[in-house]
């Protein structure tokens, strides 16, 4: 089975500052049949006004990966890290036991586009901790997050991977999923074709009972493929 959640689609609310877009329900967005996708919480899109931001705000047993695509993060957080994730960088915090943090564009022109992404951790209680990273291929796939920390990817406390797909105009790829587990593909941009699924920029994928994909791209297209854990 293969669901499309068009983009448009999309819980959405324009504070001014802040533009962001739902994939499930958050703050004030709720929808009962969009709740999360196994161990996906939160998928925002948010653009980001210049010299705007979030304020010190607190979370716990969460795991949050942000990933950025145009502009700058300006991060502060209670474990003392102060940094920038620049546009193609991944971060990723354990709230764990308790974290605060703000974040901010601290760019006085460009506006922020970025992806932050919630994910529930295997168990609860688990040390905060801090990592970011920028992975230098731009082509091919990339393993970004695994609970192992395998190939270089940076650690998630999940039975789950996330990946990387840079996919040049008319590639196919495949891809076996394993018994019990299902996939999420988010559409960074361009188009595609999943099994015979069409989806563009911003557009998410839930896909379940199928043994494999074949992912053909109709123009330069980037995806974030996340292997998950089967629901119970």
């Amino acid at each position: 089975m293969i669901y499309l959640r068009k983009a448009n689609e999309r819980g959405h609310a324009n504070h001014g500052w802040l533009d962001s877009w739902h994939t499930f329900s958050f703050a004030n967005y709720y929808d009962e049949q969009f709740m999360g996708f196994s161990a996906l919480r939160v998928i925002n899109e948010d653009f980001i006004d210049a010299g705007q931001g979030f304020g010190t705000h607190p979370h716990k047993d969460m795991e949050i990966l942000t990933y950025v695509l145009e502009g700058a993060v300006a991060h502060k957080d209670s474990m003392g890290n102060i940094e920038q994730i620049p546009a193609g960088e991944f971060q990723i915090m354990s709230a764990g036991t308790g974290i605060s943090h703000s974040e901010f564009n601290p760019d006085d022109k460009q506006t922020l586009h970025l992806y932050q992404i919630w994910i529930m951790p295997e168990r609860a209680g688990v040390k905060p901790r801090y990592e970011q990273k920028r992975f230098d291929s731009t082509s091919g796939k990339q393993l970004v997050l695994s609970p192992d920390a395998r190939d270089g990817s940076l650690k998630v406390y999940q039975d789950m991977t996330l990946s990387r797909w840079a996919l040049p105009t008319n590639e196919t790829q495949t891809y076996t999923i394993e018994d019990k587990r299902v996939v999420w593909i988010q559409v960074v941009k361009g188009n595609i074709e999943v099994n015979g699924q069409a989806a563009t920029t911003s557009d998410g994928l839930a896909i379940w009972q199928e043994n494999s994909l074949t992912i053909k791209s109709d123009e330069n297209s980037e995806i974030l493929l996340f292997d998950l854990p089967a629901a119970d």
